[in-house]
């Protein structure tokens, strides 16, 4: 992807522990279009780069908007968002890139928990725009943690939006069997928040009766792997010929590292894409959520800071 010199226009609160940043060109001129889902890389002062979701109006091509969590147990990224990049300041990001598409679908069921809300609210005014059938339950902790709430009361889609706070009384709280109601061919949800939440509503949704193909979601990070039955294999670099043991509990990154050979990384969660190195031979085990399936499927790059070797041996263009 290409970046794009942008400035910070505005920066402001949105709740507790939030904040909305607006992206421009210092120039002026359009951005690139985005579609409802998207999401960007920001380059934030440090070395650190994070994907932050879209929640503008995906019509719009003067601006982008994102908004952060200030969160204590992040690896950086959210506390240099906060403290670091202030309004005026000139930053680089990605040019957007989707995996979190919206699909044509009867009726469609939007599930935000937290700072998740942000690509669900892009989703919201696409939907709006388009006069699709539609429900967004957007679930926070209170009142004052809830990020766009004037902005969602003031919309056009007001009346399609239900909040429920964990602070708040019995009878407003998220009855998640009757949101979801029946699994009518044609219904899709789409769930995005901490990874406790997501794995609420869409086990929920299984047990229902839905079927993958009508949930889609959003890790804010690297997906959950089950590693129990990870094995060893060997990397080998092709300009060298040497060959490295990566054991089950290894790391590529860290193994190739302690031998003198640097990957340049960044998010190590396979979300950013920094890391992508050829594969000349072997067969991946992908598990990123940076490629689309076409391009897992090709089976020639890959994200060594997380996936590994279904083959005995992984030879790499390094």
């Amino acid at each position: 992807m290409d970046n794009i010199k942008v400035k910070v226009v505005r920066k402001t609160k949105e709740a507790e522990d939030i904040a909305s940043f607006e992206l421009a060109r210092e120039d002026g001129a359009p951005l690139p279009a985005f579609s409802a889902g998207s999401h960007v890389d920001v380059h934030i002062p440090g070395g650190l780069v994070r994907q932050y979701s879209l929640c503008n109006d995906a019509g719009e091509q003067h601006r982008y908007r994102i908004a952060v969590l200030r969160d204590p147990a992040s690896r950086g990224g959210s506390t240099g968002m906060h403290e670091a990049v202030k309004e005026g300041d000139a930053i680089t990001i990605s040019t957007p890139r989707n995996h979190f598409p919206l699909q044509h679908a009867t009726r469609t069921l939007l599930f935000a928990g937290g700072i998740g809300v942000t690509p669900l609210l892009c989703m919201a005014q696409r939907l709006n725009k388009t006069g699709a059938d539609f429900t967004m339950h957007y679930c926070t902790r209170s009142e004052d943690r809830t990020a766009f709430r004037q902005e969602i009361h003031d919309s056009a889609f007001a009346e399609n939006v239900q909040f429920h706070f964990d602070a708040g009384p019995a009878e407003q709280k998220l009855d998640l069997k009757k949101a979801l109601g029946k699994p009518d061919a044609g219904k899709h949800l789409y769930v995005c928040g901490p990874g406790g939440f997501i794995d609420f509503v869409v086990n929920t949704a299984r047990a229902e009766g839905w079927g993958s193909d009508q949930i889609h979601l959003e890790y804010f990070g690297a997906a959950p792997q089950d590693t129990s039955n990870d094995g060893s294999f060997d990397v080998k670099i092709a300009s060298t010929g040497k060959t490295y043991a990566i054991g089950a509990k290894d790391n590529i990154i860290q193994v190739l590292k302690s031998n003198g050979i640097e990957i340049l990384t960044s998010c190590e969660q396979g979300v950013c894409g920094t890391c992508i190195t050829r594969v000349l031979e072997g067969e991946i085990d992908h598990r990123d959520m940076y490629f689309t399936d076409e391009e897992k499927a090709a089976n020639d790059q890959f994200t060594p800071c997380c996936s590994r070797a279904k083959s005995k041996v992984l030879v790499l263009d390094l």
